[in-house]
């Protein structure tokens, strides 16, 4: 069996607020493989953003086992945390997270910093990675100069520049237009395909989360729907199924109808 890219075993988070403790997840059990294209998808407050996060190694989680790359976080301390999280995930955030007064090619570059990558094969590896998604012409231009899905193609370019095994995506196209965020999920898809990339992304949008070859659908803190272990998921091109792609599904496992 090889190495899930994820693999959680009762993970749970809970939050104290003014005293009160917070469910923000319940136990969840959840392989994602090298190369998969997930969409986890929920309404506002169920979840599903705290399990990206957890995932993306940006938190920690209160209960239950995670592994990336068959690595436990459990085990590491804060730095070889955020080092395993810059060599193995990229990220793509609904409001692009750009340095504002900084060319394209230099905000690729910044996750390589870290790493003390030389500048020279900084810049290099940044330039390739911003022509991977159709943008040399704008390596020196400012997100200002920019349209907003030129915006987030500069994000994807610096979530791949490490060439990192997955790609965790939280509401992409959130903040785009139906032209651009078509634009975006279409480049998200030939990276999965032709790299081998996993893709994770969190949506509310069915329609966005259909592009996926699994849907997870997340509700109250638990996974009420997972089309990978409901019949399996749809294969690339094919159809996709269960409420992700707007059909009822019925309720799997032992989690709560809600």
């Amino acid at each position: 069996m090889t190495t899930a890219a994820f693999e959680a075993v009762g993970l749970a988070r809970s939050y104290q607020l003014e005293g009160v403790s917070v469910d923000a997840l319940r136990g969840v059990d959840l392989r994602i493989e090298p190369g998969e294209f997930v969409a986890i998808i929920g309404p506002s407050g169920s979840g599903k953003s705290t399990l990206m996060h957890l995932l993306g190694c940006l938190d920690r989680p209160t209960a239950g086992t995670l592994r990336v790359n068959g690595t436990d976080v459990s085990t590491l301390s804060d730095t070889e945390l955020a080092e395993l999280r810059n060599r193995a995930v990229g990220f793509v955030f609904q409001s692009f997270h750009l340095l504002a007064r900084t060319a394209a090619v230099d905000n690729v570059a910044l996750p390589l910093i870290y790493r003390g990558v030389p500048r020279a094969e900084r810049r290099e590896r940044a330039r390739r990675a911003l022509e991977s998604v159709g943008l040399r012409h704008r390596l020196d231009h400012r997100p200002s100069q920019m349209s907003g899905g030129e915006q987030q193609r500069v994000a994807i370019a610096r979530a791949l520049v490490g060439d990192p095994q997955v790609v965790l995506a939280d509401e992409p196209t959130g903040n785009l237009d139906t032209r651009n965020g078509a634009e975006v999920m279409a480049i998200l898809d030939r990276l999965n395909a032709e790299r081998g990339v996993a893709i994770v992304l969190v949506t509310h949008e069915p329609e966005v989360a259909a592009r996926a070859r699994r849907q997870i659908q997340v509700r109250d803190g638990l996974i009420e729907f997972d089309s990978g272990t409901a019949g399996g998921p749809a294969e690339p091109g094919g159809s996709r199924t269960g409420p992700a792609a707007g059909e009822g599904a019925g309720r799997t496992g032992s989690a709560e109808a809600v």
